[in-house]
């Protein structure tokens, strides 16, 4: 079937000034900090905690209210990019999530520092969708846009971990509110150094239509509502009335919005973006990776810190054979899907990260990290590499220029959806089986293992449907416009005895276009 409106976009031209690489590495950079952020209060949140006065309910709404206004704002901040502008969301979201940071870092009180927090995850979902679909509308399809993508993937991946490593540094060598003041000079850099190397895109269409105001309130309130809902489930209980009645709000919003963009002319998100197959599986791929990948993070940390005593910055440093292995394969990926397509790459990259949850289930009260923990790493390190690139390159290969944006913003939609879905889920069972092991008499360090080898063992199977997803759902490779006759007679032949030959035929029949273009261009 035919696909126009996901057919890819022609490159772009750079303003006289613009360097692609330049263009990459300042957007490298802001997503960095972006990512960074997610992970680097985790190590202070006990220094948090006694030095503000939180009480131990609400210390995870450090966390929680980044994550909200992070996830529910995303599908919106990538639409808003295609709609206003790529470079002027990323300045706006750049100037939000740096002011943010600064008012975290002198907050004096629970509700001054919550509500910066917020408003950090606001920027954040500004600039995350705005800074890939640069990336998209500055690199043409092909090896030169995985190679970017391949940076992509590595500093979304390697992001986290060495959040770990630089909070820890910071709270032990200064303070826990530097973990917000080095975003301050990173951000002021970005906001100099954007308008003179990154070229304003926004589609010529864009202009055309107005606002879908209905749809943006429905999904941004409907999304909200289901990570809200994700957070407080496991307080609450699954099955309690209030954890119900948050889901069934969700899926009324987000049922209301489907019917909302149905019906409009200017839609928000045009569901005809769904018809691009490597979108839709790459989106479903992503939520169940990002349910595994987000509560390796907090249940390992748990593990190092809780059960082997290892301080922060010790665990920053512990992360660091995951960080560089992740960056590596993440190059190495980026070649071989320029090879061998997504599709082989993304399910052996997610078979070899199944195969690190795995290891991780070995951990035990007693083990060493060099026995127990770092070949995990290493694999996981290796599997996530492999992954993260494959998958980006899929979400956003055949997109149309003017929906760049809305691509990102989904990808990245999912992901953020998947963590706190697989958090949650996670944490339950961590919960459940370590309040199990207490009451049966094990020692804490030991009941704590037992709760977060079963966080493990579902992040193992989170990750194995990943793969079956990839492997079902992804095609094998991209279909170009100009293959659909092709593959038209070649699917002709199937009813005749010859039919094994007809893949043959088809690459003669090619042959035979591209020269009658060849001749034609020449005359």
């Amino acid at each position: 079937m035919t696909n126009t409106a996901a057919s890819p976009a022609p490159r772009p031209a750079l303003g006289v000034d613009a360097n692609a690489n330049a263009v990459l590495a300042l957007i490298a950079v802001a997503q960095f900090m972006v990512i960074l952020d997610a992970t680097i209060v985790n190590v202070a949140l006990p220094t948090i905690k006694v030095d503000v006065g939180f009480s131990e309910q609400s210390l995870s709404w450090v966390l929680n209210a980044y994550t909200l206004m992070f996830g529910g704002f995303l599908l919106l901040g990538g639409r808003l990019a295609d709609r206003l502008g790529r470079r002027r969301l990323f300045v706006a979201g750049i100037a939000v999530f740096t002011g943010a940071s600064l008012i975290c870092g002198v907050s004096q009180s629970e509700g001054m520092l919550l509500v910066a927090r917020g408003l950090q995850g606001l920027g954040g979902a500004m600039v995350s969708p705005a800074a890939l679909s640069i990336i998209l509308t500055t690199f043409a399809e092909g090896p030169e846009r995985n190679r970017a993508l391949a940076v992509w993937g590595a500093i979304a991946g390697a992001g986290g971990a060495v959040g770990l490593l630089l909070g820890g540094v910071l709270v032990e060598l200064l303070s826990w509110r530097w973990v917000f003041f080095v975003n301050v000079p990173i951000g002021a850099v970005v906001l100099a150094l954007t308008p003179r190397i990154v070229p304003e895109s926004r589609p010529e269409s864009a202009s055309e239509g107005g606002y879908d105001a209905e749809g943006a309130v429905a999904i941004t309130l409907g999304t909200i509502a289901l990570v809200f809902t994700l957070i407080k489930a496991e307080d609450w209980g699954w099955t309690s009335g209030r954890t119900l009645a948050g889901f069934a709000v969700a899926a009324a919003l987000i049922v209301a919005f489907v019917f909302i963009e149905r019906r409009h002319e200017d839609p928000l998100v045009p569901l005809r973006i769904f018809s691009n197959r490597g979108l839709a599986a790459s989106d479903a791929t992503m939520l169940v990776v990002a349910a595994a990948l987000f509560g390796m993070f907090f249940f390992l940390t748990l593990y190092l810190q809780q059960v082997l005593g290892y301080s922060a910055l010790k665990t920053g440093v512990a992360y660091l054979p995951l960080t560089l292995t992740l960056i590596s394969a993440s190059a190495l990926a980026s070649r071989l899907v320029d090879r061998f397509t997504p599709k082989p790459v993304l399910s052996s990259g997610l078979l070899v990260s199944t195969a690190g949850f795995v290891l991780l289930t070995r951990v035990d009260g007693h083990a060493d990290y060099a026995s127990a923990v770092l070949p995990a790493m290493i694999v996981l390190g290796a599997g996530l590499g492999m992954s993260f690139v494959p998958i980006t390159i899929a979400a956003t290969n055949g997109v149309a220029g003017g929906d760049s944006g809305l691509a990102s913003g989904l990808l990245n939609t999912t992901q953020q959806v998947g963590g706190s879905l697989g958090l949650a889920i996670l944490s339950s069972v961590s919960t459940s089986r370590s309040t199990s092991a207490l009451e049966g008499g094990s020692a804490l360090p030991v009941a704590l293992t037992h709760g977060f080898k079963g966080a493990f063992i579902v992040a193992a199977v989170l990750c194995a449907i990943g793969v079956v997803l990839a492997v079902v759902l992804l095609p094998r490779r991209r279909r170009e416009a100009e293959d659909e006759p092709v593959e038209a007679i070649a699917l002709s032949f199937t009813r005749c005895p010859g039919a094994p030959y007809c893949g043959h035929l088809a690459r003669v029949v090619a042959f035979g276009r591209r020269m009658r273009g060849a001749l034609a261009r020449s005359s």
